[in-house]
Parts: structure tokens; sequence; C-alpha cells
């Protein structure tokens, strides 16, 4: 039987019909806990957020073998993250899009897909599985840790164990601090122009707030274009999910030995997608005040940071550190596929 296209991470082998408020108290307080912990702690240090976020949930990891945390951690996990997609929206504007032009945006869809195509290809070379290397490549392409998160929500567990998805998280994460770091020094030993920086660094760094911070190191016209590019792949994060289920769809159905030629594609998107196209569309069309646009984002910052907090948590570590080194060549492929594209995309402009 096929994993389903929009599986569920749960702890619980067998979740009863009906959960009672009280049950998700002890996984809801730990997440909340130790969420608010990570926030401190970055804000304080100057450490990644997500990263951060990652660290505290796998050291609490222990909590998850008490199954009084199972229905909380994965309400965080599922519900808390769904809601974040869906509030990634309010970002995002048609004007945006329209600012951008139609050849920096025609490059930087094909860079996505060929970022997440390529890394797929070469996953048989350093003997990962193509949902692993699907699930880097995509993560990568469109924006680190969120895009990981809906993605996997797509691809499920019976195809990425939970072990492997934390060790992606943790590696997108590593890699988009580096380049956040990095990027702005080469462009500027490049010689490259304000717009050129600015492109490469939105279209090659997967976090939102490191692209964006690495645009605006290098300089201020840099920073708005790189926060344009970045925001243009956020955008694209719906078509992209769209299309991994599509693909994840057509595999299924030729694994399961469907009839030639009559493959089913499922049209039902799942509702966080579309709630994610809902509320750019309400951004586009009304000029939503500041403060709401402001709130909403913070809100999503908030939800995706617990979803990752409750992810880690229910990982196991025995499982995590039995992964070799080669679970990492995904995302180095996907990493260096992606700047070095990037980089031949804002050399065009």
């Amino acid at each position: 039987m096929a994993a389903d296209l929009y599986g569920e991470m749960q702890l619980e082998a067998n979740p009863p019909a009906k959960h009672r408020p009280r049950d998700y108290l002890h996984g809801v307080l730990v997440t909340a806990i130790a969420a608010l912990a990570a926030a401190w702690l970055a804000d304080h240090y100057a450490v990644p957020l997500v990263l951060m976020g990652l660290l505290i949930g796998l050291a609490l990891s222990f909590l998850s073998q008490d199954k009084r945390t199972h229905a909380g951690l994965d309400l965080m996990s599922q519900t808390a993250l769904r809601v974040g997609i869906v509030l990634v929206g309010a970002r995002i504007t048609a004007d945006q899009l329209i600012d951008l032009g139609p050849l920096p945006f025609a490059l930087l869809a094909a860079i996505m897909i060929a970022v997440i195509a390529i890394t797929v290809a070469t996953a048989r070379l350093f003997r990962q599985d193509r949902h692993a290397a699907l699930l880097a490549g995509g993560a990568t392409a469109i924006c680190g840790a969120s895009a990981a998160l809906a993605l996997y929500s797509l691809i499920g567990d019976k195809r990425v164990d939970q072990a492997r998805f934390t060790l992606t998280l943790v590696g997108i994460t590593v890699a988009s601090a580096l380049a956040m770091t990095l990027y702005p020094v080469l462009a500027a030993q490049l010689g490259l122009s304000d717009a050129q920086a600015g492109f490469l660094i939105g279209a090659s760094i997967h976090d939102v707030a490191q692209a964006i911070g690495g645009g605006f190191s290098f300089s201020a016209p840099a920073g708005e274009v790189a926060t344009i590019v970045k925001l243009t792949r956020v955008a694209l994060l719906a078509p992209m999910l769209m299309l991994v289920g599509l693909w994840l769809a057509r595999s299924d159905d030729s694994k399961d030995g469907a009839a030639a030629g009559k493959t089913r594609i499922p049209l039902r998107l799942p509702w966080f997608i579309l709630g994610f196209l809902g509320v750019a569309a309400i951004n586009s069309l009304v000029a939503l005040p500041q403060p709401v646009t402001a709130g909403a984002a913070t809100a999503a910052q908030a939800l995706l940071l617990l979803a990752i907090v409750a992810t880690a948590m229910k990982a196991r570590l025995h499982l995590l550190l039995d992964q070799g080194w080669r679970s990492f060549a995904p995302i180095i492929v996907a990493t260096v596929t992606s700047f070095l594209l990037s980089l031949g995309a804002a050399l065009l402009l």
C-alpha cells in the first residue's frame, strides 16, 4: 500500500478517534517551553533560530518516550506547521512577481526545477533514496526548513524516516547559515553589481531571513533585490508542492503496477496549500494593514519554530547517529548546484 500523499508524522501508532483537550497538554507545553528557550538563546547569542530550535528539540528527544507527550507533539508537528505555511502567504503579493520581471522570474523557476532534478538524479551515485534527495533538493531550492516541513507532509514518514528528515533539517540549516556568511564575500570578490549580487544571494540562500540578511550585508540595493527574489521563491512553494504531489502520485501508480497510460493524478490539494494561495491572493488584491502582515509573519515564524522543535523532539537520536556521511550528499549537491546556477543566471542579468 503506497504511503499517503499527505501522510502524517505521528508518534501514536493507533491514535484514538478523538482526543480530549488535556491529552495535548504535556506535548504542547514541553514544545512551547523548548521553543521559547530557543528564541531567547537565538536572540541573545546571534544563532540562527531554526538551528537552535533543532538542537534543543534533539536534546529533549527523550521526552517523546513518554506517551503523554505523543498527542501534543503530533499536533505541534502537523497542525502548527500547516497553519504556519498558510500564514507565510501573507508575505506574498502579485506585485513582487511583477517587480521581478519576466526574465529573472523564468531563470528563478528554471533554477529551482534544475536543483531538484539534479539532486534526485545524482542520489544513486551516493546510494541515497530518491525521496530523501527530493526532500533535500526541494528544501534547498525553495525556502529551507519551512519547505522541508511542507514537503515532508507530502512525502510522509513511510518514504523518509523521522531520523533522516531531522538530519536533512540540520543539514540545510547549517548550509544556509554558512551561505549567509560566504556568499556576500564571494559576490564581492567576483565583482558583481548590486543587482547581480542580490539575485545570487536571494536565489541561492535557503532561509528567508538569512537570504535577506546576506543581501543587505552586501549593500542596501542588493538587499532589496535579494528580498524580492527570495519572496518570489517562497511564492513558488505552492506550485512546487503541487508538482511534487503529482510526481509522487505517478511514481506510486507505476510501482503498484497500474495500467500503463492510465495513471491517476489526484486533483485534491491539501488545505494548507489552498490556504497559502488564498492568503497570498487576498494580500495581492487588498492592501492589508502593516500590523496585520507583520503579525501574520511573526505568527508564521512562531508556528514553524514550534513545528521544528516538535519534529526534532520526535526524532530517535540513535537512528540519527546511525546515518553515514553520505546522508549529507544530497544537501551538498543541492547547495552547490543552487549556487552555481544562481551565479550563472546573475551574470546574464
